[in-house]
């Protein structure tokens, strides 16, 4: 499993899913880990791609034909977060700050597309660094999307976005409204999990690209990566808050809202760097001066 080092920061991979089994700055961690033999819980750390989150009742269509993945959230009959983070990646590449992992999409039921995917994990002084990578390597059109699933640790969410995609007891879309008066409003730093407030939905209209949980920041290009997943783990009886900037909302290859579509050749290209807010101390306050 590839180990890097650099800048303060300690990061561990794993070729299960690509995964970023541990973030750590000094002596803490900034992300929940798990053992090295696995499993992984809760998706902690893997790439998910050629969609994320939940495609509803495992079942779209596309280019006027009519697809049927398997159900893999079988309590709510849908397909969840596509299918790179259940497979092994191969190691292209290990250094002492960067670790490259390609794995190549065949053809599967419900999805009989082929991308070559390749995923750099790269420390730096800004912390861990990600980028992906798709390539159609097929001869038709391709659906797609993509995100990351790290769990932050901290107990107080900070996230610049004004609209909340509101969900249905199966959790897909219903409707996206402002987050004004509403229990999701973290435009200013709230503590999390909410009392009586099931944390899980997609969020957009991003003033900048950027998440924080206490003094744990991810940044990203909201014009890359418009839509952001934020769960609370405590509703599941897991540790951590989930930060997933995402491509697309939920069950958008039946929505098609923001759906990337990978022509023959085509490319795809999102990023985003897990690190410690430098503007903050080590308590989540803004520093003297800021």
């Amino acid at each position: 499993m590839p180990e890097l080092a650099a800048a303060g920061y300690t990061a561990q991979v794993s070729p299960r899913g690509a995964a970023l089994r541990s973030l750590r700055h000094g002596e803490r961690d900034l992300i929940t880990t798990w053992p090295e033999g696995g499993p992984v819980p809760n998706y902690a750390g893997t790439i998910l791609a050629p969609w994320p989150n939940r495609i509803g009742d495992a079942r779209y269509a596309f280019a006027g034909r009519a697809y049927e993945l398997e159900v893999t959230e079988p309590e709510r009959g849908h397909a969840l977060h596509g299918l790179a983070s259940a497979v092994t990646w191969r190691v292209e590449r290990a250094g002492d700050d960067l670790v490259r992992l390609e794995h190549t999409l065949l053809p599967a039921p419900g999805y009989p597309f082929t991308l070559e995917l390749r995923v750099t994990h790269r420390l730096g002084a800004d912390g861990l660094t990600t980028t992906l990578a798709a390539r159609n390597v097929g001869d038709t059109a391709a659906p797609y999307g993509c995100a990351p699933h790290p769990w932050l640790l901290g107990d107080e969410l900070t996230l610049p976005a004004s609209r909340v995609l509101l969900t249905d007891d199966r959790l897909l879309p219903r409707e996206l409204t402002d987050v004004g008066g509403t229990p999701y409003d973290f435009r200013r730093p709230r503590p999390v999990p909410v009392e009586g407030v099931a944390l899980d939905h997609a969020f957009t209209g991003l003033e900048r690209g950027e998440a924080r949980v206490g003094d744990v920041r991810v940044t990203w290009d909201p014009a890359v990566l418009p839509w952001v997943q934020v769960c609370a783990g405590a509703g599941i009886g897991y540790e951590g808050v989930a930060v997933e900037p995402m491509t697309c909302p939920p069950d958008a290859f039946n929505s098609g809202t923001d759906l990337v579509v990978l022509e023959p050749g085509g490319e795809h290209e999102a990023s985003w760097t897990i690190g410690l807010d430098d503007q903050r101390g080590p308590t989540g306050q803004l520093a003297r001066g800021q």
